[in-house]
């Protein structure tokens, strides 16, 4: 059963609508993520979750009950929905330790003495800060500033949690930590998280599912995995992951790469759907294999070769057209200038 539910949103700015007719359902204790470009309407959806922006049309309703509705006229303000909120600017308070800066939104709700120390140490406790709870912010880390954010909101004790680029200020070591420490805090706690980034990886290792936009309407809806082995369109494959879009012709039950026919047949395989004759084969660099003359079935020239680590990173060229390849370097390798052959293994059509 649905706990948030979002129903018809819309919302403009001027002429323009930053979302458009969404619909979405999250389930109680899911992570779920808002991936796009900038500008595609994921941070104002979740400043709606928020309170922060009153949508135009629609409603929003967490755990049957009803925030937001344009139909009845009904805005619960944010302070009364109780989410805890992290965002990308870390937010805390300069002059405050760490340990006050934890209890001060439980102060304000003039809670208990005791209650306020208790839910304060407990957030402390998990979010790692115990040993500087006495310390103020600007003798700390960034990792650790965020993490006076999450226990901040994690005090409270929410239901849902709201994060908006909470780690983009964040180096990269740094950020691949923070992101497996909130899958860990929303796993021990159990609220849902409502997740917005631009970042890719991010979304896909913190994500039960996720949700990709693009100009204010969703373009999918599903499991990381899904989304990035079988996207809905060209638009999906393309952000998510690395992606190579080469143009093609179909001659005689065959593709070839645009212009390189004397190249090699890509594949013999024409799904009934594509009639041709002009196509876009889609895949991904890791879906092609690189292998030496005569035991593929198109002719490339290497034309760069970039080591990354574990992997080789090969632009190719086929007549003309360049092709990204990454290989383990483990495999067989190739050198800038070598003539070598491919093997598709995967392709999409568009």
């Amino acid at each position: 059963m649905s706990y948030i539910k979002l129903t018809n949103i819309t919302k403009r700015f001027g002429e323009v609508a930053a979302v458009n007719n969404l619909n979405l359902e999250i389930e109680r204790g899911e992570c779920f993520s808002f991936l796009g470009p900038s500008g595609c309407g994921k941070t104002t959806t979740l400043r709606m979750v928020a309170g922060f922006e009153d949508l135009d049309e629609g409603e929003i309703s967490v755990g049957g009950k009803l925030i937001s509705s344009s139909y009845k006229k009904y805005y619960l303000p944010p302070e009364k929905r109780e989410f805890g909120m992290v965002f990308q600017a870390f937010a805390v308070w300069p002059h405050l330790n760490v340990f006050d800066n934890v209890a001060f939104p439980l102060k304000i709700k003039r809670l208990s003495r005791t209650e306020v120390m208790d839910r304060t140490r407990r957030a402390i406790k998990y979010t790692g800060l115990t040993s500087v709870q006495g310390s103020y912010p600007h003798r700390l880390s960034g990792g650790q500033q965020q993490r006076i954010a999450l226990a901040r909101a994690i005090a409270i004790n929410p239901t849902v949690m709201l994060l908006d680029e909470p780690l983009s200020n964040l180096d990269p070591k740094l950020r691949e930590e923070m992101r497996f420490e909130i899958k860990e805090l929303q796993k021990k706690f159990g609220f849902s998280v409502v997740y917005v980034t631009h970042d890719q990886a991010e979304a896909m290792a913190l994500s039960d599912r996720m949700l990709v936009m693009k100009q204010g309407v969703v373009q999918q809806v599903d499991t990381p995995l899904n989304i990035y082995h079988n996207p809905a369109n060209r638009f999906v494959f393309s952000f998510i992951g690395l992606s190579n879009f080469v143009p093609a012709d179909i001659q005689d039950g065959a593709a070839y790469v645009e212009g390189a026919g004397n190249a090699g047949a890509v594949t013999t395989e024409i799904p009934p759907q594509v009639k041709g004759p002009k196509v876009t084969l889609a895949f991904r660099p890791s879906e092609v294999e690189i292998l030496p003359p005569g035991r593929g079935a198109v002719r490339c020239l290497v034309k760069r070769k970039v080591y990354l680590g574990e992997m080789n990173d090969y632009k190719v060229l086929v007549g003309n057209t360049p092709i990204r390849i990454q290989k383990s370097r483990h495999k067989v390798s190739f050198n800038e200038g070598d003539t070598c052959d491919l093997k598709f293994h995967r392709l999409l059509w568009y």
